[in-house]
């Protein structure tokens, strides 16, 4: 009578389906270690200082100019005061689920941190409102439009 043992050999189990992706994560490609980043150095851009409660958010829809572009409606004010620039980002339940928005929101923060990046733009508060195509708008049309969304703006 023959039988097979009920567990896997040790050499087996390495093989198996579930252990390989396990392995294969232990050792990462020569172009995904920090080795490849050495000399590569990224320019630290800060982000703006953010709107937090939303009496802020109410201000700017109250008071501030509206500008609509593809993927997104800029609502501009400037202020008297020389106070840094602020910004506020919001995405409604209208673009989709929380993926969705947080997704839009995310490529229209990266957006505006390139774009406002080395401008002087004190005493300026802006809030990016995301549209249902800000997910899906190519990246440079998305930072293209907040750069004549400003260049209006300051008008």
């Amino acid at each position: 009578m023959v039988s097979a043992p009920a567990w896997q050999p040790l050499a087996a189990a390495r093989l198996s389906p579930t252990a390989v992706p396990k392995a294969a994560l232990n050792f990462l490609p020569d172009f995904l270690t920090a080795r490849a980043f050495k000399g590569l150095t990224m320019p630290a851009l800060s982000p703006p200082e953010t709107f937090k409660r939303r009496a802020e958010f109410l201000r700017m829809a109250s008071r501030g100019r509206k500008i609509a572009k593809p993927g997104f409606v800029m609502q501009f004010c400037a202020t008297a005061s020389q106070a840094p620039l602020r910004t506020g980002y919001t995405a409604t339940k209208k673009i989709g689920n929380a993926v969705a928005r947080n997704r839009a929101r995310r490529r229209l923060k990266e957006a505006a941190r390139l774009v406002l990046a080395g401008r002087d733009l004190s005493g300026v508060e802006l809030v990016l409102i995301c549209r249902q195509e800000t997910g899906r708008l190519p990246f440079e049309k998305l930072c293209a439009g907040i750069e004549l969304a400003l260049a209006e703006g300051r008008k």
